[in-house]
């Protein structure tokens, strides 16, 4: 099988993403990492569902959870901040992530403003993202 690019040219609306991320805790995403970083070769985003500014030892405790939850070791390049983020449409089960760092893409993209950590590390958890050059995503959602 063939892995194709993902195509997202339209996107959830702000209505649409309200009721997406009902009851969503998190979305951690993986993607290839630029290739000059070989320690590091994968790209790592978590999507909090949270609009707040945590405090540092929270990011923290956060950020250890998922690196131990997830195999995830050499974490670098972190950058963690609240940030808008837009859910692109595909031929995928959920709806992509996207963080909107282009003004105009804020402009036009309806989003969510969410919590965002943003760092390249290595696992051997994430091969297709690691070996593969592919790119997933997973939402974690809160019990009821």
């Amino acid at each position: 099988m063939q892995a194709k690019a993902i195509v997202t040219d339209t996107y959830l609306d702000s209505i649409e993403i309200e009721k997406h991320l009902k009851n969503v805790e998190y979305i951690i995403m993986a993607a290839d990492a630029p290739k000059h970083f070989t320690e590091t070769p994968i790209h790592f985003t978590i999507f909090l569902n949270t609009n707040d500014k945590l405090p540092k030892d929270i990011q923290d405790a956060i950020l250890d959870k998922f690196l131990e939850e997830e195999g995830i070791t050499a974490p670098a390049e972190l950058m963690s901040q609240i940030m808008p983020v837009g859910f692109g449409k595909s031929a995928q089960d959920t709806p992509m992530p996207l963080l909107l760092v282009k003004p105009e893409d804020q402009r036009t993209i309806a989003h969510a403003v969410m919590f965002v950590m943003d760092f390249l590390a290595d696992s051997e958890n994430f091969n297709e993202a690691k070996h593969d050059a592919l790119t997933g995503w997973s939402y974690s959602y809160n019990q009821e």
